[in-house]
């Protein structure tokens, strides 16, 4: 057996739902993969998925340590059950702060868990991960909407110290049709939520979602597995514009559903106040010449099609109640919350933003990693003295350079692919299964180690005490040849171009401290 525990330690470094991402993640990790350029990238979310199902199990549950016992353990609510609300109650809790985590909803976990199908994502997943946050000592409640059932002045009197605001895009979006009221028609946030509170709409007869992304395909899936006679999706977009990852689209089609591409809504034909079909015309571009939507129709081409319900799924919107009343939070394009970029605090002190409600719709990883960066902030802040980013890490990553590598020579060991199980297809069971030990120990096998760093001989000494430093033992000295340091006379040209150096850039600092005055 691997360092499994060890594995999963260092993932939740940086990431506490390994579980759920490797099962919803877009990986664009995978994307920028070295060993992509030899063949296929190394299956990483996969690879996290394993370590993960095998954590779930009771007997393997991996608690963190508390990071730090300040003592002191100041009350932080989140407000907000979704992958960043959650990240940052995460990250709180390990942090020794007294975290309280709000919920309007009756469920948590936000739109893992009412806006992912189950087929995709199943719930007892997500409940895994959050047991973890339960142990760690963070309190729920749920079915309270703060700005509604209490406010954050109130919570202020209880003894709140910081706010994190995590709300999500929880709403839909409306594109202003004719008919777009009348009976059948639904947003696909809305449909998606009933189906995963186990109250969805009961579908029949010919089904039309609009909308080209991820949730689209989504609401189309799970209208098939809703009692649709047949499903039609139309977008905007042209098949390579999709917003949507190509394998949910070809997921989409093994099960039956038909892509329309290039047809934007015209009106909702309704009967009776009944929808009866959509009225469609040809969409020759989406985008203007700098790349901005601006769609353009041929008004001389366009159809009617027959439909039993239509499911809008154009996009999600911030539904902030009564939440900000009061406060100095300022909302600006999209409805989104005003914030520092970089610490998530906004123009009022104690409150910090994040996720969808910051940055709009994005991907379940983005949100996780701003909870981290939100969590950061607050610990901060909490702490008497503090600045919310001196001596704080700006995450500001450089590509690694592929320009110069050399890539011949090395195996074509195939990519491990996933099993399906055909008695799950078209349910609400997801059909993937996890790799199996086999296949986890052969996927690894073809990383090539990009992360390996060469070391200058003339900074390192040899001591070895890097080795007993890092608990994952991902550091190991190897001895390739007999080389020595150099003698102590010569120590000294060999140490002077960084001298040199480092003469240079305390100059150069030292001016610009100079001008800045």
């Amino acid at each position: 057996m691997g360092k499994y525990r060890e594995a999963l330690e260092l993932i939740k470094k940086e990431n506490p739902f390994p579980a759920v991402c490797g099962r919803i993640c877009p990986r664009f990790c995978e994307s920028e993969c070295t060993r992509g350029d030899i063949d296929q990238p190394l299956a990483v979310d996969e690879v996290k998925k394993f370590l993960a199902d095998w954590e779930i199990k009771a007997e393997n549950r991996f608690v963190p340590n508390k990071r730090y016992n300040f003592g002191f353990g100041e009350p932080v609510a989140v407000i907000g059950a979704g992958p960043a609300g959650l990240s940052c109650a995460y990250y709180l809790a390990i942090d020794g702060l007294k975290v309280t985590v709000f919920e309007k909803e009756e469920k948590l976990g936000g739109m893992l868990t009412l806006g992912i199908p189950s087929y995709r994502l199943e719930k007892d997943v997500v409940e895994a991960e959050i047991d973890v946050l339960r142990q760690l000592g963070v309190e729920f409640k749920t079915g309270v909407e703060v700005g509604k059932d209490i406010s954050i002045p109130e919570l202020r009197k209880q003894g709140f110290k910081a706010f994190y605001v995590a709300i999500g895009a929880q709403g839909g979006r409306k594109l202003g049709l004719e008919g777009e009221d009348s009976e059948g028609v639904i947003a696909g946030v809305d449909f998606l939520r009933g189906v995963n509170l186990g109250k969805g709409a009961k579908l029949s007869g010919n089904v039309i979602v609009i909308g080209g992304g991820n949730v689209a395909i989504d609401v189309a899936r799970s209208a098939v597995r809703s009692g649709a006679g047949s499903v039609d999706l139309y977008c905007l977009e042209s098949r390579a514009e999709m917003p949507a990852l190509e394998e949910e689209i070809v997921e989409a089609e093994e099960e039956g559903i038909k892509i329309n591409n290039s047809w934007g809504p015209v009106r909702v034909i309704t009967e009776n106040g009944k929808v009866k079909g959509v009225e469609f015309k040809k969409c020759t571009a989406v985008f203007d010449k700098d790349g901005k939507f601006n769609p353009q129709f041929d008004e001389k081409e366009t159809k009617i099609v027959e439909a039993s319900f239509v499911l809008l799924s154009v996009g999600q919107s911030i539904q902030w109640g009564g939440l900000l009343e009061g406060s100095q939070v300022k909302l600006g394009r999209g409805n989104t919350a005003e914030a520092d970029g970089f610490t998530y605090q906004t123009a009022e002190p104690d409150i910090f933003v994040g996720g969808d409600a910051f940055t709009g719709p994005k991907f379940a990883i983005d949100a996780i990693a701003a909870g981290k960066q939100g969590a950061i902030s607050i610990q901060r802040f909490v702490q008497p003295g503090q600045t919310l980013d001196f001596g704080r890490d700006r995450r500001e990553y450089k590509m690694f350079d592929k320009d110069n590598l050399v890539v011949e020579g090395y195996d074509n060991t195939p990519r491990q692919q996933v099993g399906h199980t055909p008695s799950k297809r078209k349910t609400f069971l997801d059909p993937r299964v996890t790799f199996t030990e086999e296949q986890v120990k052969a996927e690894t096998a073809r990383c090539l180690g990009c992360g390996a760093v060469q070391i200058d001989e003339y900074r390192c000494i040899g001591c070895g005490q890097c080795t007993t430093k890092c608990k994952f033992d991902a550091i190991s000295l190897k001895k390739v040849s007999n080389d020595f340091a150099p003698s102590f006379e010569l120590l000294p040209l060999k140490v002077a171009p960084y001298a040199v150096k480092r003469a240079g850039k305390i100059a150069v600092r030292t001016v610009k401290d100079l001008v800045g005055k």
